[in-house]
Formats: structure tokens, sequence, C-alpha cells
């Protein structure tokens, strides 16, 4: 077994790298999404969601910086096209949202999507002795979980 400078076997490296450049494609349309739904909400809840979906997309923004960093940590290169982005995420395309329902529900769809990227890298990362990816991984299940629970409860629906 060859290790990588930071210890890890290069193969499972090679192998989560991957799977981290999935989770990038499909974290920067979650990204686009939460922008989109951000400036196109309209209706009597404008002013509840509008700060939130702010929110929701600096958060986003800094995940995506820290999967990327975490894919140079080790040793490979993150997606950077728009052409990679589409062709590697199961995040769905939120085009002209404007309804706070239908924003809300969008964000639960794509979160269920990274959630599920986010628990084989984690199961991944274990087995590879990864434990900067694991660490990294279980924080955003950890977070992505309670927002899935918020965002339900908004839609008075039950997990």
């Amino acid at each position: 077994m060859k290790l990588n400078s930071i210890g890890l076997d290069e193969k499972k490296s090679k192998a989560l790298s991957n799977d981290l450049n999935t989770l990038l494609a499909n974290f920067q349309r979650y990204y686009q999404n939460l922008r989109g739904i951000h400036w196109n909400i309209k209706g009597k809840r404008f002013f509840e969601l509008h700060p939130k979906f702010e929110e929701l997309y600096n958060d986003a923004n800094l995940k995506v910086d820290m999967i990327a960093e975490r894919i140079l940590t080790l040793g490979a290169v993150p997606l950077h096209t728009f052409e990679d982005y589409s062709e590697h995420s199961k995040v769905p395309v939120g085009k002209n949202v404007t309804k706070d329902e239908e924003a809300i529900r969008l964000i639960v769809d794509s979160l269920k999507e990274l959630l599920v990227i986010e628990r084989k890298i984690l199961d991944d990362s274990a087995a590879a002795d990864d434990e900067g990816t694991n660490a990294m991984m279980s924080d955003f299940i950890t977070e992505q979980e309670k927002t899935v629970w918020m965002m339900k409860a908004w839609l008075a629906e039950e997990i």
C-alpha cells in the first residue's frame, strides 16, 4: 500500500476524492438553487424567506470551498466547470421558483440528495481511516438533518 503525503492510502484517497467531487458538483447546484430562490421569492413570506435563503447560500458557499480544499488535500483536483457540475449532479434544478412552499420543498429535496452522498463518503472515509473527511461529513450531516427537520416543520409535514 502506497501512502500519500498525509499518510492515507493513495487508492482510497483517490476514490474519496471522486466521491467528494460528486458532492462538490451537487453542492454547486444546491448553491445556485439557493441564489435563485433568494432572488426570485415572492409573496407574503418574502421578508421571512429572503434572508433565510441568503443564510443558506452563504453556508453552502463555505461548504463548497471546504469540499474543494479537502479534495486538494487528498491530492486530487476539484471539479470547477458548469459542465462537470451538470454531469455529476443529482440535485434537482430549481428554475424560476417564486413560491414559498416550492422553494422550501426544493431545499428539502436537494438536502436529501446531498445527505445520501455524504453518508456514503462518511462510510468510505471511516474505512480509509480518513478522519479529516469523516469529521467534515459528520458535521455536514448533522447540520443538514436539522435544516431538513426545520424546513419540514415549516411545511407542517412530518420528517
